[in-house]
């Protein structure tokens, strides 16, 4: 069962029953954390537009940097494309593999206006075979607020 997520920010996307979408930093409206109680788990999820000061390309990048700083614990990191032709939105998912603090991290824009970004953390020392059936659930979760992913 899934809900959808009352952001207030130029976004809108589905969330399991069993989430709770907060507020991350007052300062960052549209920075919000979907909180998997029950697992230990945090999805940290940021707006940002895309401007002259902000443009794609450094969005991306970074995107591409956050989730490679995660290369001395991952044992692999494995790369996707994402397009979604009902939300007009692509982006990247990394797939991080090992003991790391992040196992799953994606980006979505609609490559003029808009870039979302998020990434997956458990609260607890790493250990992916204790956490992996969880990740797997949580991640089915995730590619459900992706596929019902839209721009305002």
């Amino acid at each position: 069962m899934y809900k959808k997520a009352e952001t207030g920010c130029p976004f809108s996307f589905e969330i399991p029953t069993y989430a709770v979408l907060n507020q991350e930093d007052k300062s960052h409206p549209c920075w919000k954390n979907v909180d998997f109680p029950q697992f230990n788990a945090r999805l940290h999820v940021s707006y940002m537009p895309i401007t002259d000061k902000t443009p794609l390309r450094q969005l991306t990048e970074d995107a591409r940097t956050f989730a490679f700083k995660h290369t001395t614990k991952a044992t692999a990191i494995d790369q996707s494309v994402i397009k979604s032709k009902q939300s007009n939105a692509t982006g990247v998912q990394y797939d991080i593999s090992g003991n790391t603090a992040s196992n799953y991290q994606f980006y979505l824009t609609d490559s003029s206006k808009h870039y979302f970004r998020a990434a997956l953390y458990f609260n607890e020392k790493p250990h992916v075979d204790s956490i992996a059936p969880v990740l797997d659930f949580i991640k089915k979760d995730i590619n459900h607020l992706i596929a019902s992913f839209w721009w305002k």
